[in-house]
């Protein structure tokens, strides 16, 4: 990558000798430009070699640096002008250049959280005059997640990695120290996050709170339908097991699903075959649906047979049947808050406000069913007699 060295302290106007220049600096500044086998395209090495003087020098005169003398800095002016060469966008942000651009790096963009959270940015980013860019991470593979990295980085300005799944959070340790960047991440473990560039909603809180609720109603326990995590430590997963652990209830085993409401839908029969399941907490709006439709087939009424929480809130959560209580994640407002982080990196006024989560509740919870009697054919015999 065409960025600044550090090989040399800063100096003005440095040059380098005609053996450190090579030929193509003896030449003088009149030589032809440089034959390139095949399309390469100009380099700053190039610029420098015709110029007689360092990429150091030639990376100052781009980016403006006042400690570059003037006969020095029209001399590589005009080489960058008889090259064609254009400078790379990336070198001026490492170098402290003005950053008026941004990449997002992230491996779906139809997933609710992912385009929510692109909406967000792009949002910010148009009111600040910034131009936006989306590069995908085509797999969690390392050579795909470094490809991606790279791509990006060399569309210079600064880049937001959202961390949702194992190749974001791949590529959120693969960015090349100095260039700007913002992680938008799943609630960090243990103070993980604390002094990094990151940005999350307490989605551990969150799923605490959405399975307090559903104890508070009367349910015995709360089962779990979880979407993948970027991490071996889900935290919406801690937090139900906290919520249940501080009731001192029973901790089922959590039903590992996808991100899809098919994944939901599996995962839902299995659970609509145990009569003792009341209460389902799905890491997801889709899977609620899965799990909504797996249990109406089974003929287990919602919420009177069993009742079901999601989490995201999106907009079709209110139009199921029944509508859907869900954990309301503004991931709209993530991205603003990510992209508001960025500024602050290149001098803006800090801006701390974080969006929070909150249980919307509708239709799709309630109080567990009455206990069935002890003795069914009692409870028959009583109800007939009070019938004849």
């Amino acid at each position: 990558m065409d960025v600044i060295g550090h090989t040399r302290p800063p100096g003005d106007g440095e040059q380098l000798s005609a053996a450190e220049a090579g030929p193509a600096a003896q030449a003088g500044p009149a030589a032809a430009a440089p034959e390139l086998d095949g399309p390469r395209p100009v380099s700053i090495y190039d610029v420098a070699a015709q110029a007689g003087v360092s990429y150091q020098t030639v990376s100052r005169v781009i980016n403006g640096h006042p400690n570059v003398k003037r006969a020095t800095r029209d001399l590589v002016s005009a080489t960058i002008t008889r090259l064609g060469y254009r400078p790379n966008r990336a070198a001026r942000a490492l170098a402290g250049g003005p950053v008026h651009s941004v990449t997002v790096l992230t491996s779906n963009t139809t997933l609710y959280g992912q385009r929510s959270v692109l909406q967000g940015i792009e949002e910010a980013a148009r009111a600040a005059d910034y131009a936006m860019g989306v590069r995908v991470i085509e797999s969690e593979e390392t050579a795909a997640v470094a490809d991606a990295v790279e791509r990006a980085a060399e569309q210079g300005g600064a880049l937001v990695v959202v961390a949702f799944d194992p190749a974001g959070t791949r590529a959120l340790g693969a960015v090349p120290p100095g260039v700007p960047m913002v992680g938008i991440v799943e609630t960090p473990a243990d103070g993980e996050g604390e002094g990094r560039p990151w940005v999350w909603i307490d989605d551990r809180r969150a799923a605490a709170d959405a399975t307090r609720y559903l104890l508070s109603l009367g349910h015995p326990t709360v089962h779990h339908v979880a979407i993948p995590s970027p991490t071996e430590a889900s935290q919406r997963l801690a937090g139900w097991r906290l919520a249940l652990a501080e009731a001192g209830v029973e901790v089922p085993e959590p039903i590992l699903a996808g991100w899809h409401p098919r994944s939901g839908y599996q995962a839902g029969q299995r659970l609509a075959a145990r009569p003792d399941v009341t209460a389902v907490l799905c890491g997801n709006d889709d899977l609620a649906l899965g799990v909504i439709r797996a249990m109406q087939e089974a003929g287990r009424a919602i919420p009177g047979s069993v009742s079901i929480v999601g989490f995201d809130d999106i907009p079709q959560a209110e139009f199921y049947t029944p509508a859907l209580t869900t954990v309301r994640l503004d991931f709209t407002g993530l991205g603003r808050a990510a992209f508001a982080s960025l500024q602050e990196q290149v001098g803006a006024a800090p801006h701390r406000l974080r969006p929070q989560p909150e249980l919307v509740i509708r239709e799709s919870s309630g109080p567990p069913p009455a206990p069935v009697p002890a003795n069914p054919r009692r409870a028959v015999h009583g109800r007939r007699g009070q019938r004849a």
